[in-house]
């Protein structure tokens, strides 16, 4: 698989979504979840949506239980969540594994393309990769790496 938009994923019903729909924008992917200490950037995450939604920046948000069951809720109890407590607005999906046999096939692929620090595994929520409009991965973020700091990066794809 060459990019990003060969891929198809759930949304938070279960339904596929080929991200195929997000051709020619720039991308966050992160792995999030509800319970974690990271947690808070779901604030920072949808500032920046907000600020450059328009310019053809797309957050796409993949809950995870993989770490400490930090993800425990269902699809529409983190959505609630979310909504309520940061006023999420850029698109949620379906919970995902990020590791192991059963990672999603996306973040298998993500994965490949740019290794952290120690090697390809997600280390915790909250890692994050930036996508360009042509669906490569560009860069891949630790999970303390909040949103404003990847900004500069995000505005060099916009």
């Amino acid at each position: 698989m060459a990019t990003i938009y060969d891929f198809t994923v759930l949304d938070t019903k279960k339904q596929p979504v080929s991200l195929a729909e997000y051709k020619g924008k720039v991308l966050l992917v992160v792995n999030t979840a509800t319970g974690c200490g990271f947690t808070p950037q779901y604030e920072g995450l949808e500032a920046l949506y907000k600020q450059h939604k328009d310019a053809g920046l797309v957050i796409l948000d993949f809950p995870c239980n993989q770490f400490a069951g930090q993800a425990p809720g269902s699809e529409q109890e983190i959505v609630t969540f979310c909504q309520l407590k940061y006023n999420v607005s850029f698109p949620q999906f379906a919970k995902i594994n990020v590791n192991g046999d059963d990672a999603d096939p996306l973040y298998k692929w993500l994965k490949d393309q740019k290794h952290g620090l120690f090697g390809r595994a997600i280390k915790w929520n909250f890692t994050k990769f930036l996508i360009d409009r042509e669906g490569k991965v560009i860069q891949r973020y630790a999970p303390t790496t909040k949103p404003e700091v990847i900004e500069k990066d995000i505005l060099k794809l916009l």
